[in-house]
């Protein structure tokens, strides 16, 4: 059976915070498709878990969505709530 893309929080060796749908994995190296990243997260979100469980805040800054994108030395990959999933996709940039 294929394994589906889910949402999905990835932090990497490069301080890079991103969001985005992937298949589950344990490799360094994630493609996300409809990535964007975390540019900044305000303390009302409580760190990056908060986003992964709660979402950004209208104070964090979150990039466009890209098509895909490929990241190398991968840290942290955290599974993200459906609330937080909906304002991921609903974050433009404040």
């Amino acid at each position: 059976m294929k394994e589906k893309t889910i949402p999905i929080i990835v932090t990497t060796s490069y301080r890079g915070v991103f969001f985005g749908y992937a298949k589950p994995t344990t490799n360094t190296t994630v493609r996300l498709e409809k990535a964007r990243m975390c540019v900044y997260w305000s303390a009302d979100v409580n760190g990056i878990t908060g986003l992964a469980a709660n979402g950004p805040s209208k104070s964090c800054r979150i990039g466009p969505s890209a098509p895909a994108i490929t990241l190398h030395g991968v840290t942290a990959i955290m599974e993200v709530s459906h609330e937080a999933e909906a304002l991921w996709n609903q974050q433009p940039w404040g």
